[in-house]
């Protein structure tokens, strides 16, 4: 028997009960109340049941934001399965990587995205199912639609409930940007813990609107929901954050009150009219990766004055690392903040030796958020976790590069794999890339090593001019003088009308390696 409130989706079952009649989720012209959230994933929990599917099959959603994603989320979880959301810009080759690796029973899809991948999907043979919204036009392996789930849904359906928190409730796939993508696996407990952590920090909370513009197959987008529902908050679900105007107009319709976001999209705003940007009601803005640039804060602290701003930190193999309290971002700009809530950490040397005060090593992060492991990945898995304090316990070590302050407060230098090594120094490209972003016109800016015969590695940096600047190559590159220790100064400066992107919005370096490798 598990315990009331031990599993994800028991989170909608509560706020369903309590407050049937409010809006959870708002998408363009549709908007669900929890009540019928609840009625519609459960039809589809109901189909994956019916065409077979077992307690811990794994279930691809392959599908943007939408109200049928969202459903989709939650029916897999409902169902006793594994969701595992895609892109829905994944070519066929990584889906198909995708479908071998996890083993999937299933496959949940917009029609359309469907029968684009249909020659794929017929040629499985591990596929029970696949659930579309809409109708598709192509032969699919059991294909069901979410009308024919719905209209087929039992009076008093109860979904089995037969996992424990210990089992697994999502795979998420990392960017592969070294080698293969890997597949986090995270257990109910160990995402209950991390949206317990950050609501508490953020103070989410049943009046909230939250606006969500990040994709739902990237952590930070598909954690809007779940933290959302937890606390019984309405989302407003937006595609993207490309056409800003319109969006901003939707979040001010919808008396939005917190908006996460990343820094790319802080820069697009520095460049809007301030009476087109405005937010009333924002309470709250957060941020995660790096420490945010001096120029993001202060379009933030401009645009938005009423509203707190949370810079937070972490990475998909344990959700969050930490996070900086508003009240300390005056004091410590630089900071990514202190380990959130329930979690602990600290860094270590090469030697495995743990480092005090202002010393640069390697993070490692203990607590309930850590992932159980990389799927299929037993090689992959056993470099990142590794025996804890406590017997048998194990913790994450994360591949990035930082250090602490005497009071706790941690600040990123690099990922261990971005470091680059020319002329005998090892050059964190965050430096450079901060130097940068303190000039004039600069938007974003990103900084990669490439292969030289004298050097081993120079340094080359991509500068994106906001909309309008004239910037100058020397002009740049003599900023950089002035602020940097030579050994930091790049070799190569290009500007760029455009920078590659991930499907979660950050700039993709294993992209601009490539190109400028060709």
């Amino acid at each position: 028997m598990r315990l009331p409130g031990s599993l994800l989706q028991d989170y909608l079952a509560h706020s369903a009960q309590q407050l049937p009649d409010k809006i959870a989720l708002v998408c363009g012209k549709q908007r669900l109340s929890y009540a019928e959230l609840a009625r519609q994933s459960d039809a589809l929990a109901h189909a994956l049941l019916q065409a077979g599917l077992v307690r811990g099959d794994r279930v691809i959603v392959l599908a943007d934001n939408s109200v049928a994603s969202v459903l989709a989320l939650w029916a897999v979880l409902k169902a006793d399965a594994v969701v595992c959301p895609v892109s829905p810009h994944t070519r066929s080759d990584k889906l198909a990587y995708y479908l071998h690796d996890t083993g999937a029973r299933a496959l949940m899809a917009d029609a359309p995205l469907a029968d684009q991948h249909a020659p794929l999907l017929g040629q499985s043979h591990q596929l029970a199912c696949v659930l579309v919204d809409g109708v598709a036009t192509q032969p699919l392996p059991g294909l069901c639609s979410h009308a024919a789930a719905l209209a087929a849904l039992p009076p008093g359906f109860q979904p089995p409930g037969q996992n424990l928190d210990i089992d697994l409730a999502a795979i998420l796939y990392t960017s592969g940007s070294t080698g293969e993508p890997k597949g986090v696996m995270l257990s109910h407990r160990n995402m209950l813990a991390a949206t317990a952590a950050i609501n508490h920090y953020l103070g989410n909370r049943q009046d909230d609107v939250i606006l969500a513009a990040l994709p739902l197959s990237f952590d930070y987008g598909l954690y809007q929901l779940i933290l959302a529902t937890a606390v019984g908050a309405r989302v407003l679900l937006e595609r993207s954050h490309a056409i800003l105007p319109q969006l901003l107009a939707r979040a001010r319709r919808e008396a939005v009150t917190a908006w996460p976001l990343v820094p790319s999209v802080l820069a697009l705003l520095a460049e809007m009219p301030l009476d087109r940007v405005g937010l009333p009601h924002l309470r709250y803005l957060s941020s995660t990766g790096a420490a945010l640039a001096p120029g993001h804060i202060a379009t933030a602290q401009r645009l938005f004055p009423q509203a707190q701003l949370f810079a937070m930190y972490g990475l998909t193999e344990c959700k969050r690392c930490s996070y900086l309290p508003p009240q300390d971002l005056p004091h410590k700009p630089d900071s990514v903040g202190l380990a959130i809530p329930g979690t602990e950490l600290w860094l270590v040397d090469e030697a495995d030796q743990k480092l005090g005060p202002g010393q640069v090593g390697q993070l490692v992060i203990r607590g309930a958020t850590v992932m159980r492991g990389y799927w299929n990945k037993p090689e992959a898995t056993a470099r990142r976790l590794r025996p804890g304090p406590l017997p048998g316990e194990q913790v994450l070590y994360t591949g990035d590069l930082c250090r602490q302050d005497e009071a706790g407060y941690l600040y990123f230098v690099a990922r261990m794999d971005e470091v680059i090594k020319s002329r005998g120094e090892k050059v964190a490209p965050r430096e450079v890339e901060l130097a940068l972003l303190a000039q004039p016109g600069v938007r974003e800016a990103a900084v990669i090593g490439v292969p030289d015969p004298v050097w081993g590695h120079a340094i080359k940096a991509y500068v994106l001019p906001a909309s309008g600047a004239l910037l100058d190559v020397d002009s740049l590159l003599a900023a950089c003088r002035r602020q940097l220790e030579p050994s930091h100064v790049p070799q190569y400066l290009s500007l760029v009308e455009q920078l590659p992107r991930t499907s979660s919005g950050k700039v993709d370096k294993t992209a601009l390696s490539v190109a400028d490798s060709q």
